[in-house]
């Protein structure tokens, strides 16, 4: 079957994230999502706590911030620290039984890996609805992928409600994370999305503000 999946959404356990459990039931099924994916910066222990207020699929991962650009891992259940190499972080994710994704490789104003990507990686986020510019992103993140032969995929990236679903992976598998990420590494999935508008993220950054500063 093919699944509808957002490989890439923050909750409010990553400290520039609004998404709460609400959010992500609310806005899981207005987009028509199967499932998401928790990738939360260089932490997991919100993941636990998340999943027991929702009523969907979700991948368990994490965002690291390795030397070089952040990495996702997906289906990682244990703790990989940032600041280290990105083999060394590849290592760790395979090691835990993940796989490990490029997320934004090109794109300003993000950690992104630009020239450190290698086949040792399961895939390229190559639609990132946050990615500025987005079609150039788009653009040189898919030339990367066909030159390395590696799976294409694609997440929103969604550090508010709104955001999520913008973009998407369609995952030819069963409704099962092991399966799911067996897909991935195995290219039984295609990418899908659009950047999200900039009216949205301003009011994103103005919560944010707020969130700060307590107001």
């Amino acid at each position: 079957m093919e699944l509808k999946i957002d490989l890439h959404v923050h909750t409010f356990y990553s400290p520039d994230s609004l998404i709460t459990p609400k959010d992500l039931n609310h806005y899981t099924e207005k987009r028509g999502l199967d499932g998401i994916a928790i990738t939360d910066h260089d932490r997991i222990d919100g993941i636990s706590k998340i999943v027991r207020d929702i009523d969907f699929l979700v991948i368990p991962g994490i965002e690291i911030s390795s030397l070089k650009g952040h990495i996702i891992g997906l289906n990682v259940n244990e703790l990989i620290p940032p600041k280290l190499s990105v083999d060394e972080t590849l290592d760790r994710i395979h090691d835990a039984g993940g796989i490990a994704i490029a997320c934004h490789p090109i794109t300003f104003f993000k950690e992104s890996l630009k020239g450190h990507i290698n086949s040792r990686f399961d895939a390229i986020e190559v639609i990132n609805s946050l990615a500025f510019p987005f079609n150039y992103s788009v653009k040189h993140s898919r030339r990367i992928a066909s030159d390395l032969g590696i799976s294409r995929v694609a997440g929103s990236d969604a550090h508010y409600g709104p955001e999520i679903g913008y973009a998407y992976t369609l995952v030819d598998a069963e409704p099962e994370i092991g399966e799911i990420v067996k897909a991935i590494k195995t290219g039984s999935c295609s990418p899908y999305g659009r950047a999200v508008p900039w009216t949205m993220r301003i009011r994103k950054e103005l919560l944010l503000l707020q969130k700060k500063f307590g107001s």
